[in-house]
């Protein structure tokens, strides 16, 4: 199949998608500004516009706190917000009319110091709104590399926002703050494929399982099976279900499927609909992977490439993960894009999380637009992740072809594991999938 290529003008974004193999291209629309954010600040720094459309006023309303300054930091697009920041202890009190919003924050620690040795709380409108942040642990035992947190749903009720910082060990700090309106303008879409999941079992016209050993990728425990144990359409949802169980060689197995070949798409909106399982060692994820694997790999171009250290189709080629969580730290979702110039085994991969109250017990709506000028992450419609197309080179944008869908359930792995080992008794685990639906911009 030939896939082609995007437009690279900034002044419009063409949304197409690939069907079955048949390309359908839909209309073009401006490169839109930010036009949620109710207020941003530079802390300590001048008045900045981000890469994906904020405005960063220059530094107000913020007091307290020791200024400092960081020359470098890796793992972001807007390194200036991070080049000044305060620490110590901070408040920040700003008018505001009294309304529901989602507030970002931006950290980057700039000592070299070790887990613990910097831990605080943050509080907003009085709530504690982030526990024992520990900036370095937050942002994968890195430091002077960015770290964005979103807390949806700060309810402000007396006209002004305030929010304050308590330290259990050394200071507090804070670099940038975006406080966007909780009900965003909303484009219209036209949905083009999807699974309410209503039947009696798996559409194998839409999805592919995969049948894997443990340890293939990501040094997972896991093996994934096709046995309806694992992996089946119950009560209208798709069931990926982990068990603590010998099965070969793993002592675990779990459920994987994708949409390639199947559901292939170049540009949309991607909904997917989920409750996800709790406990340490859980790794579910919602993810798109390329359909050409190959169009950017310079070590091999054809062949098994999940897992082959000797081919290098990941990352060239490209991920977006719209949603993943590690049960070792409940509640806060991850959205991220890995491409050969940032990825996670170099320690600059663009990356963004939200902290939610209730994954595991409640349905919510995960979510991309992705359009060739760039990447927005979704959680119920609250933005928390944008990655804005360099025009550089496919090194920082591979995102010019067409993807698909992938919906696992992890066991442990390299990431599953990092907050200590895999709880036995939590299991059996499971994520349940009301409906994946992907849509594309009207023409």
């Amino acid at each position: 199949m030939e896939h082609p290529r995007a437009t690279t003008d900034r002044s419009a974004a063409c949304v197409g998608v690939v069907l079955m193999g048949g390309l359908l291209m839909g209309g073009c629309t401006e490169a839109r500004p930010d036009t949620d954010v109710a207020w941003a600040i530079n802390v300590g720094g001048p008045a900045y516009d981000g890469m994906d459309g904020t405005r960063y006023e220059a530094e107000a309303s913020v007091s307290g706190g020791t200024p400092g300054r960081l020359e470098t930091v890796e793992g972001t697009q807007d390194p200036v917000l991070y080049a000044t920041y305060r620490a110590g202890d901070i408040r920040v009190d700003h008018p505001m009319a009294n309304g529901t919003y989602d507030i970002t924050f931006h950290f980057a620690e700039p000592e070299r110091i070790g887990a613990g040795e910097r831990l605080f709380d943050t509080f907003a409108e009085g709530r504690r709104a982030i526990d024992d942040l520990d900036v370095m642990l937050f942002r994968d035992g890195r430091v002077q590399s960015a770290l964005t947190v979103t807390v949806p749903n700060v309810v402000v009720a007396d006209g002004e926002l305030n929010i304050a910082f308590e330290a259990s060990a050394g200071e507090p700090l804070l670099s940038a703050l975006v406080v966007r309106e909780k009900n965003r303008p909303k484009p219209t879409w036209e949905l083009v494929w999807n699974d309410e999941f209503d039947g009696d079992e798996l559409d194998d016209a839409k999805w592919t399982i995969d049948v894997w050993p443990p340890r293939k990728v990501n040094d997972e425990d896991q093996a994934y099976t096709a046995r309806a144990k694992n992996l089946r359409v119950e009560d209208g949802t798709l069931v990926i279900q982990a068990h603590r169980e010998d099965h070969g060689e793993a002592e675990y197995t779990s459920g994987r499927v994708h949409s390639s070949g199947k559901g292939d798409f170049r540009y949309g909106r991607f909904e997917v609909r989920a409750i996800l399982p709790r406990g340490q060692g859980t790794w579910p994820a919602i993810w798109m992977l390329p359909s050409d694997p190959f169009a950017y790999a310079t070590t091999c171009d054809d062949g098994d490439w999940q897992g082959n250290s000797e081919c290098d189709a990941w990352p060239n080629s490209g991920e977006i993960d719209i949603m993943e969580h590690v049960g070792y730290q409940m509640n806060h979702v991850h959205g991220t894009v890995h491409t050969k110039a940032y990825y996670w085994l170099v320690g600059k991969q663009r990356k963004g999380r939200i902290l939610l109250d209730d994954v595991a017990d409640a349905f919510h709506v995960y979510a991309v637009e992705w359009t060739p000028e760039r990447i927005d992450v979704f959680v119920d419609d609250t933005r928390y992740f944008s990655y804005v197309n360099e025009h550089d080179s496919w090194r920082e944008w591979p995102f010019d072809k067409p993807f698909h869908l992938v919906l696992n359930v992890a066991v442990g792995g390299a990431w599953g594991r990092a907050g200590g080992p895999i709880d036995d008794a939590i299991f059996p685990q499971r994520m349940r999938v009301d409906y994946v639906r992907v849509y594309r911009k009207p023409e």
